[in-house]
């Protein structure tokens, strides 16, 4: 027999493993609609447990289930028998994750909580298992095969666990209409808490205000865009409204245009209607109104109360780029 490449296993091993997803969906039924439904009315947290390679799938679950407003915490089921039991409140819903579901530490877990009388739900890999027959409710991940080739070690029934977790805490966000801001709350940290809760203000406020009039000479332009290293300033009228903008790419077409030097005013080369942003819109709507009119700067401003400037080098010094 013709021995497989390594490229033939790995792309062997995706297949299994998406295949067992796909099994799932034989599984999304009224029951797991019963589970949502418990799991958004119920007044406590949800206690995920499990052993072995299950045990860092539930932990998984955990994370995800928290970053997207479901109370949960993690009890390592062997823990739970020897004294971790007592984080489990009257209030909670207790998931136990198990492919067998008939592990020694898994049987006597489901005993305790039977007498505690918390509502239990199996994630089982295996039906009828003590697990399952012991579980209130069931959330069924079993799998046809691993993708370990002597059909053993958990790989296709881990990757199916991890999934069907994530379902449950898809469903649970659209019940609950979680939106992007209230993960902004959870999940502050990293590049990806930044483009939630990041304002242009954040960041143009660091940044200096380059501004001339509009009947500022050219030689008045020049210092202030080289003073304020931005790029640009903005151009504003008697009553201080903004009116224009002008760039240091704006200066060297004037000049190979060969205008009159000494004649010419802000206002004679300004762009008009110049694009800017709200101080209190987000780093990333600065960032796409960039991308857009293929720009490295945006005025800051309030209708026509100019504010500031936000310059790409900012949004790539906190991680947006």
């Amino acid at each position: 027999m013709q021995k497989l490449s390594l490229q033939e296993i790995a792309k062997n091993t995706l297949t299994l493993e998406a295949n067992s997803i796909l099994e799932l969906r034989d599984f999304i039924n009224d029951e797991f609609e019963k589970i949502v439904q418990l799991l958004l009315q119920t007044k406590g947290r949800l206690v995920i447990s499990g052993i072995g390679k299950s045990a860092i799938i539930g932990q998984k679950i955990v994370a995800t289930l928290n970053s997207t407003g479901t109370p949960s915490i993690f009890m390592h089921a062997a823990d739970a028998i020897h004294g971790d039991l007592g984080m489990i409140r009257e209030e909670d819903v207790v998931m136990v994750i198990s492919k067998s579901g008939e592990s020694p530490d898994i049987r006597v877990l489901v005993t305790l909580i039977q007498n505690l009388g918390n509502p239990l739900i199996a994630m089982v890999g295996k039906i009828p298992s003590a697990l399952s027959e012991g579980a209130s409710h069931i959330l069924n991940t079993t799998v046809s095969q691993e993708a370990c080739p002597n059909n053993l070690a958990p790989t296709s029934s881990t990757t199916a666990q991890m999934a069907m977790g994530d379902a449950l805490a898809v469903c649970l966000m659209e019940a609950k209409g979680f939106t992007s801001d209230d993960f902004a709350k959870f999940h502050p940290g990293g590049a990806l808490g930044k483009k939630l809760y990041l304002r242009v203000n954040d960041l143009s406020k660091q940044n200096e205000k380059p501004a001339v009039k509009e009947s500022s000479t050219l030689k008045e332009v020049i210092v202030e865009i080289t003073k304020r290293r931005l790029g640009l300033t903005a151009v504003l009228n008697e009553h201080n409204e903004l009116t224009g903008v002008i760039t240091d790419g704006d200066l060297r077409r004037m000049l190979e245009k060969g205008v009159d030097l000494e004649k010419t005013t802000a206002k004679d080369i300004m762009g008009v209607s110049p694009k800017t942003v709200n101080q209190d819109a987000l780093a990333v709507h600065a960032l796409d109104i960039m991308r857009k009119n293929n720009i490295t700067q945006l005025l800051v401003a309030e209708e026509k109360n100019y504010v500031g400037v936000i310059h790409l080098h900012d949004l790539i010094r906190e991680g947006l780029i």
